[in-house]
């Protein structure tokens, strides 16, 4: 049985100013969560001028009479463009096993994206069901482990319980092949997610180009956005020496390089290297980083 959704919005007869969180947004009307529910708010007109309201975004709300404004947006942590969302605590890539093929090449690209915005990188495998329990993905899966990231496993049957706390109070995206299976393993965790989602895409007339939307949605106590996450893999605006600082198994390292700007490429006396060579860094990683830092480099060229 699913669970009753309470009505998105409601409206307050009240004259002060309270924080909340705007947690969806159609066109230029924001629904923002606070302590005493769900509002609905426009954009005041100074807030207009600067930057724009996006969803996650923690926010002053100004309630008059029988209306509210949204006067202030407060610091952001991070934001990303592709879904339009900020504030966001962590970033699950789905990535199967088969039926699209397991790549590290992704895995290890998004990772690149995923930690340059400041942003945890999850992995949940999926479909482990179409392998056999010896399978070579699953020492990679333990590599990963070892280098201190969090990997998950779900199947056809089930998503694991230990993704399904990691959800808990705070606010992802997902990412990862198309196919792999990102929506399946959300209406794993909740049945009542796809329900949910349909009525409101039939509701907005999702497909049509006039409506502008993005949404959070409530799931196993923490909220997801409703979009892909990281649908392109552009590289140009990275810093190459922040991208290494960010990259959590390279973190002991970076700085114990001989040369400061050390871009761990060609340097001497660089600790990455070294660390690479003594088995204490996946080489495999090691390998992807030289080539992101390569189109990195083309890429900049161009322009």
């Amino acid at each position: 049985m699913c669970r009753t959704v309470p009505p998105i919005a409601s409206r307050y007869i009240i004259t002060n100013m309270e924080k909340g969180r705007i947690i969806r947004i159609v066109s230029n009307q924001y629904d923002v969560l606070c302590e005493q529910g769900t509002v609905s708010c426009v954009a005041m007109g100074k807030l207009r001028k600067g930057k724009t309201p996006l969803v996650g975004d923690l926010v002053e709300v100004e309630h008059f009479g029988d209306q509210s404004g949204i006067q202030k947006i407060l610091p952001r942590r991070n934001e990303l463009l592709r879904p339009a969302v900020a504030n966001v605590d962590q970033a699950i890539i789905v990535m199967s096993c088969r039926e699209p093929d397991f790549s590290t090449v992704l895995i290890d690209r998004l990772i690149f994206q995923i930690i340059y915005h400041d942003i945890e990188p999850l992995i949940c495998i999926s479909k482990t069901d179409l392998i056999a329990g010896d399978d070579a993905i699953y020492e990679t899966i333990d590599r990963y482990r070892q280098s201190g990231y969090k990997v998950y496993t779900s199947n056809a049957q089930a998503a694991s319980k230990e993704l399904i706390n990691a959800l808990k109070g705070k606010i992802s995206v997902l990412t990862g092949q198309s196919g792999a299976g990102k929506s399946s393993l959300l209406n794993r965790i909740d049945p009542c997610f796809h329900l949910q989602t349909q009525e409101i895409s039939k509701a907005l007339g999702r497909g049509k180009h006039t409506t502008r939307h993005c949404e959070l949605h409530e799931i196993a106590e923490g909220w997801v956005a409703d979009t892909p996450g990281f649908s392109s893999m552009d590289f140009t605006y990275m810093d190459i020496e922040t991208l290494a600082s960010k990259i959590p198994d390279f973190q002991p390292y970076v700085n114990q390089c001989r040369f400061r700007d050390c871009i761990h490429i060609n340097e001497p006396d660089c600790a990455l290297r070294e660390a690479v060579e003594a088995g204490k860094v996946v080489c495999e990683r090691y390998a992807h980083y030289q080539e992101v830092v390569t189109m990195i480099k083309q890429m900049k060229r161009k322009y």
